[in-house]
């Protein structure tokens, strides 16, 4: 999710500087979001305490769920085994089309069944 229409997402080197330009420089967040161009000056004061809570590595994490990552290997035993399942229903399949149109059988079972 993007959060809310029209909101504005900074990069992390954007933030990284807002938080530099706080801490080392003395600038007020007024001062840096209009250096910056940052829309709300609150944002950099949620920043900073991120920084003050977290350190450095609040930019290096992501939250939220991890993603999927598939291997070479994984991903080919996944299509391997959904081919032998289609094999599997074709040929289950075929043998069901042969018997409903009552083809494929041999004439002499059909003699000795009457």
């Amino acid at each position: 999710m993007s959060g809310i229409k029209g909101m504005q997402h900074y990069s992390a080197e954007k933030k990284q500087e807002a938080i530099r330009l706080f801490l080392e420089e003395g600038l007020t967040y007024r001062e840096i979001a209009e250096r910056l161009k940052i829309r709300k000056r609150e944002r950099i004061r949620m920043w900073v305490q991120d920084y003050r809570r977290r350190g450095s590595g609040l930019f290096t994490r992501h939250s939220g769920r991890p993603r999927k990552t598939t291997d070479e290997k994984t991903y080919i035993a996944q299509l391997e085994m959904e081919n032998k399942l289609l094999k599997k229903l074709q040929s289950e399949l075929q043998k069901d089309m042969l018997a409903k149109r009552d083809i494929g059988q041999s004439i002499i079972s059909r003699k000795n069944s009457k």
